[in-house]
This record gives structure tokens, sequence and C-alpha cells, in this order.
């Protein structure tokens, strides 16, 4: 083969078979196989050791490497990524940012994809219809910011962009980063997918090497086959439970072994999906036939044939070494719900009904709902559909309210083509518009009163406390989408459909049959409608309008530099209790609307993060006033009088989403710290981006020592430097004062940024 040959291009040649437009994709996304031969071979032979799939991946895509200093979770990487993609709500902070940095054009390709805003009320064709009204604003910003700076734009109704990914621009060897923390979804094809914050897509979008720590591996080794009422889902359910929200924190996950192989493509993405509920940087799978079955219905037989081709490379050296390995028995994995109110509480399916009665947790199913971006494939669709046809033909319906969320355009037409649609339609269940929807909390629900207790089953991938449908008393279990069916035929948490019965209209007993389901349709995939804008060659005459009186939208002001002097008698605005996700420091559902509008976002800084001074949510003293107040107004107060201040949190601090908002607020509000026993690496990395001092107690056992109303200090910021410990001088309100040492994991790049006042001015600096 040429060399030119050898280059891989994600282009319309590639999806002629699905009848997808030539406007969907950009002919200049591409990946070297070559390249990524070579870079490999180099690293190889300066490690001198054998090579697992992700460091092969990683490390194929070093900007230097020769060079570059590689130690498994020590040394940053500068890395190359392929492409970019962001989500809507994501999208508009990120876009800002990028213009800001004055920049013409992206470097890489990049593409929107509108999938956040669109809000679950009645079914899919009106909830469509109406976010295209509520939104239009924004989504004009998106479509002309997309057009403006060469990144193309997938408008509301395509789909959820870690499906649209991985129907057309993922592909084994690529790397990927996402402005979503389920960007991983994409491993199931053998792709290195990450999940950042906006800045770092500024980063790549700028065509500016891209810093990562060198991430450790933690392989799960599959032995055995998936049957019966198990499912992909259920081995990300059980990792979960093993290694908690935390135990994948600066690590890449990458399953291996002979039970890999009895895993559908899809399936691998659903595992690599919630892989971002451990914590964990991404998760991959190797190249195999379920990849290359999946690449070719999708159109992509080139990518297959090349990856063929180049599969040494795409799969882990014999004798790599992992830094912890699991292994996982798949013919002995049985069913699992996880939950409520964390991803990590794992139970097998027949064993929930008792522990809910233990703990008194509602019985009754209110509602099941399947889809999602991770569980939202054909497969998954053909499946909860076998058991609903099972249930009609027996003349039963839901006992539960019953949603189905599609997750491309791809996927509604076919299964609609296909009559799953319909069947699952017949059983109870309403299809609702291709997005997010009721996962994100895009759920107008009506059926239960804030404070309500009640049971919901999803197949969703999270489940914190409020996170669907803003009720702090609704118990969200997360399971498969076939076990949310049976559920929520049966309408109870105790029904276990693997040894239970149900009653047929005339009055029999009966079991349902284990789901079956096609991997892919027999024909081939409906397209459905081209919702694709492909960015034009000349945009010059595209103009991008953010008006000055938009309550949605606002440009962005630099933040302020650093003044070169120690952070003096910061007031602790408030010290956090327990779990603190990114939905607890900058909460969605309605808040969505206001991702373009830092102000305005703003007030939700923190609303939903437990007061530990009083056990309260929002309700923090005012150290000048003495009242007590929200805490965005606290902030606001804080910072019109010239004072900064400090956040104390627990462990894992921002575990959840990749949304940047979570950083750019405190950063905006005049928070220049944030001290806990640890953080979750997404949000770390947001931090220090924004210009903000993310520390860690090097005692964590200090976290006690410090009280709502001391003052802290921060000092050695003169002698700032990679590994090197910062003081906390903590000043008590009876006069006293303790001395703590905090450490960080700043390197001398993102110490520039610190004393820039955010990445984004240090890229401004440097041009």
């Amino acid at each position: 083969m040429e060399p030119w040959a050898r280059r891989l291009h994600v282009s319309a040649a590639f999806n002629a078979k699905a009848k997808v437009a030539m406007s969907r994709f950009e002919p200049s996304s591409s990946i070297n196989y070559e390249e990524l031969h070579e870079k490999i071979n180099i690293v190889r032979k300066r490690l001198n050791r054998p090579l697992t799939l992700s460091e092969k991946i990683v490390y194929g895509h070093l900007d230097d490497p020769a060079g570059q200093e590689i130690a498994r979770g020590r040394t940053y990487l500068r890395l190359r990524p392929d492409r970019v993609a962001m989500q809507d709500a994501t999208a508009q902070m990120a876009m800002l940012q990028f213009i800001s940095s004055g920049l013409p054009r992206v470097a890489v390709p990049t593409t929107i994809h509108c999938d956040h805003l669109i809000e679950a009320q009645i079914g899919g064709v009106e909830d469509l219809k109406r976010a295209k009204e509520v939104n239009q604003e924004v989504y004009n910003f998106l479509a002309t910011a997309g057009a403006k700076y060469g990144v193309g734009f997938w408008k509301p109704g395509s789909g959820i962009i870690h499906q649209i990914i991985l129907e057309n621009y993922a592909y084994p060897g690529v790397m990927l980063i996402g402005t979503d923390s389920h960007t991983p979804n994409g491993g199931g094809l053998g792709s290195v997918c990450i999940g950042v914050g906006g800045a770092d897509a500024v980063d790549v979008m700028a065509g500016i090497p891209w810093e990562l720590k060198c991430p450790n591996v933690i392989g799960v080794k599959l032995t055995g086959r998936l049957s019966g009422w198990t499912s992909p889902k259920d081995v990300i359910l059980k990792v979960a439970g093993i290694l908690t929200v935390k135990g994948g924190t600066g690590a890449i996950v990458e399953y291996h072994g002979p039970g890999v192989d009895s895993v559908s493509c899809t399936g691998m993405a659903t595992i690599c999906n919630m892989g971002a509920e451990i914590g964990a940087t991404t998760s991959i799978f190797p190249y195999n036939h379920r990849m290359k079955t999946y690449l070719n219905k999708t159109g992509r037989a080139d990518i297959a044939a090349l990856a063929d081709e180049y599969k040494e490379d795409l799969v882990p050296d014999p004798g790599c070494e992992y830094d912890q390995v699991i292994e996982i028995n798949l013919s002995e994995l049985k069913p699992h719900i996880n939950g409520p109110f964390t991803p990590d509480l794992a139970h097998p399916v027949s064993e929930i009904g008792a522990v809910a009665e233990k703990n008194g947790w509602p019985l009754e199913v209110k509602v099941g709902l399947i889809g999602s971006c991770t569980n939202s494939s054909y497969e998954d669709m053909g499946r909860a559909a076998s058991l609903a046809k099972q249930a009609l033909d027996r003349g039963l319906k839901c006992k539960a309210a019953f949603t189905v969320t599609p997750g491309s355009e791809q996927i509604r037409a076919t299964i609609e083509r296909d009559g799953f649609s319909q069947i699952l339609r017949d059983v109870g269940g309403v299809v609702l518009a291709n997005a997010c929807g009721p996962c994100i909390g895009q759920w107008d629900r009506k059926d239960v009163k804030k404070g309500e207790k009640n049971t919901i089953v999803t197949s969703y991938n999270r489940n914190f406390t409020s996170r669907n449908d803003a009720n702090p008393a609704t118990h969200a279990f997360v399971t498969s989408p076939e076990i949310v069916t049976a559920l929520a035929i049966a309408g109870t948490l105790k029904f276990n459909p693997e040894t239970d019965y149900l009653v047929g209209a005339n009055g029999e007993r009966f079991k349902l049959e284990p789901p079956n389901g096609d991997e892919l349709p027999a024909r081939e995939f409906d397209p459905g409608q081209d919702t694709y804008q492909h960015p034009p060659a000349d945009s010059t005459s595209v103009r991008v309008d953010v008006s000055p009186t938009s309550t949605r939208l606002q440009l962005l002001e630099p933040f302020d530099k650093w003044n070169g002097k120690d952070l003096e008698d910061l007031p602790v605005l408030i010290k956090v209790k327990g779990k603190c996700t990114t939905d607890h420091i900058s909460a969605a559902g309605p808040w969505l609307k206001f991702r373009g509008h830092l102000d305005n976002i703003s007030n939700n800084l923190l609303i939903g993060a437990v007061n530990v001074d009083n056990n309260a949510v929002n309700k923090i003293k005012n150290q000048l006033t003495g009242e007590y107040g929200g805490v965005p107004d606290v902030a606001r107060h804080y910072k019109a009088s010239g004072l900064s201040w400090v956040v104390v949190g627990d462990d894992n601090y921002g575990e959840g989403s990749s949304r940047e908002h979570a950083a750019l607020e405190p950063r905006h509000l005049g928070g220049r710290v944030i001290i806990v026993k640890s953080f979750a690496r997404i949000h770390e990395t947001n931090l220090k981006k924004q210009g903000m001092l993310p520390l860690t107690f090097a005692d964590p056992a200090d976290y006690d020592r410090i009280r709502p109303d001391d003052k802290i200090s921060i000092t050695g910021l003169a002698n700032f430097s990679p590994g090197k410990p910062l003081k906390g001088v903590v000043k008590h309100g009876d006069g006293s004062q303790d001395i703590i040492t905090l450490n960080h994991t700043f390197n001398d790049n993102q110490i520039e940024w610190f004393h820039a006042g955010s990445a984004l001015n240090r890229m401004k600096e440097l041009q």
C-alpha cells in the first residue's frame, strides 16, 4: 500500500452504505496508522517492555515520542489528539473561550452536538419543536460560531453526542477529546476518547499540545460468555461496585481476555461509557471482529480493512503489565442494579427487593426509563422490545410509567422501521426526542411532587441525588435496559425476572423468557433525516452575534492575573460535608439554559452542597454581616467587598460531569482556592485552567481542623513549584491558629496558568 493510501480519512466514502450525506464529514479528519505505528515503536524501544493497548494509542499520539518523559501516574504527557467533540451545553463556553483566543479557525476537526437542551415533557416530536423555539438564540450562536470557526454542527434532534461519535467518528486507534465526561463511550470502538473541560478543548482546537498526566492502567480480564439476562451493563455495574466512584481516578481501564469477544461493539461502548462513574480517565477494548462488523455496518469498511492491517497496534502486547487487575467471569456474572444516590452501590437484581425493604427504600417502581448515551443502541432497544412483546402477548402493559430515549436519529429511524418503537409504545412507553433528556435532569416530571419519596429505575449512568428530576427524595437505580423494562412491567423492585412469575390477563402465571435482540439490523441502518451542517470553506461573511442584553449568552472578560503575593486571610465561603459532585457545584436541569452566560449561571454556585456548619443546603453565614444567605449571594458580597475566598471539601470533590462551569463560577465570583481531601481528575484540571488553586490536605485529618468561620492564608506562592507543597495558615475566631501542609499537582506549565490568571490568558501571552 502506498503511504498516501495508509492515511485514513473519515469521509463520505466510508458511509455510502448508510446513505449518509457527504456534508456530515470533514475530509481533513484523518489518522495516519503508519505514523501511529512508528511512534509506538519509538516508545517501545525506549521503554524496552511490552505495552498495553491504551499505552500504544496514548503514546502513539505524543507530540515528541523520542524525548517525552514517560512514567505512569507521574509525568505529564504532551499529546496531539485527532479531533474534538462538544455537546451544546458545554460548547457554548468552549466556543466563547475560543472566540476570546482571537484565533481564526480550529486546527483539528471539531464538531458540536445539540443534545442537552431538549427537555422531556410530552414526546419526541413536540419536545423537539419546543426546544428549537426556546433555545433558538443558543442554537443560532452555536451554528454561526461553528460556521465561522470551521466546526461541524449537528442540529437538535441529531442524537446524543456519544452515539453520534460511535456511529461516525470513533474508530480503532483514534484519540478524541470531548467536553462531556461520558466521551469514553468511544472506547467501544478501540478509541482513546477522554472527557475534558472546555479550556482543554480550546487548547486542542488551537493546535496546542494537550496535557494529560500519564495514566496508570487498570486491567479488567473478562472470561466466560455473556448469556441470558446478563448484559454488558452488568460488567460495569460490577466493576463500579469493586472500584467505587474514585477507584479509577488517574487510570485508563483496559478490558481484555477471552470474554471480550462475547460482547457486542455497542455493548463495549456501554461499559466504557459508564467508566466515568469510577473516575477513570477513559476505558477501552481491543480491536476485534465485533468492532469490524460494526464498522462495516456503519459504512466504514475501509477503516476496518486498515485496522486489520495494523491490528497488532490495536491490541495489547503479550506480557504487558497492568497496575491492577480485576477478573470477571461473564458466565457467572448476574444481572445487577446500582443505587440509590450513587452509581457504585452495587446489588444483584435477585437481592435488591430485600435490600430495599431493609433500608426503607420505596419498592414501587414509579417510572422506568431506557435509553441515554449509555444504553440506546439497536441491540438495547431490540432486547427491551423482546420483553415488551412477551408482556403484550399475554395482555399486559407496564405498571410503571415507561420512557424510551433513542440515542441518535439513525437509531430512532431504524427502530421505527423495524417495529421496536411501536412495541415499546404499545406496552405503555413514550418515545422521547433523540437527546439526553431525563438522564441529565431535562425532565419536566409531573407524577410526583418535590420531596415525595419514590423509586425510578433507569438504564442511565448517574443517579446522584436530584440528578434526574430535581427531587432529592427520588431513589434512582441504574441497571440495564432489559431489567428496567422487566421492572417497569412488574412495577416493583421485588421482581426478579430470572425466577419470578407475572400474571397474564387470562389469570395464568408466566415467566419472561430471557431477552434477545440482534446486535445490528439485518438490513442497513436507516439514517433518518440529515441533521448535519458542514462549515463553509470560506467563512469571512459569517457573523456571530452575542447581544449585550442577552440573558443566555455573554462574551467573556479575562480573569485577573496573580498579583505576586501570598493569598491572605481568605474567608471560608463554605465547608462542604460529604459527597460534592459537579451537580452540587453547578446544577444542571433548569440551569442549562444559562451555560453560555457566566454571570447568570453563577447564581447556582454550590447551591446543592451541604454546609457542615448547619447540615443545610444553600445556607451559609456571611462572615462580614453575620447573617445567613445563599452561597452565590454571600460569594458576590465578598467579591464586592474586595475579598477572595476559599472552599473546603471532602473526598473526590468534583466527581461526575466534565462541566467546567463548576470551575468558572467560583473564579468568577471571587474564589481563589479549593482545599479538599481529594479531587476528581477533570474538575482538578478545570480549576487549574481557570487560574484557581486546587489543593489537597497532606493530612486528611486537617479537614476537621477547619471551622466554617476561619480565615485561611496560602503562603509560599513566591516559590510555587512542582512537587513543593504550599502552607495554609488557618486563623480561628478565638485567636488561635493551625499551620497545615497543602499538596498540589501543578507542573511548570500549569503554574504559568496560575500566574497569568488562566490558561486562556497564558495562551494569549504566547501568541
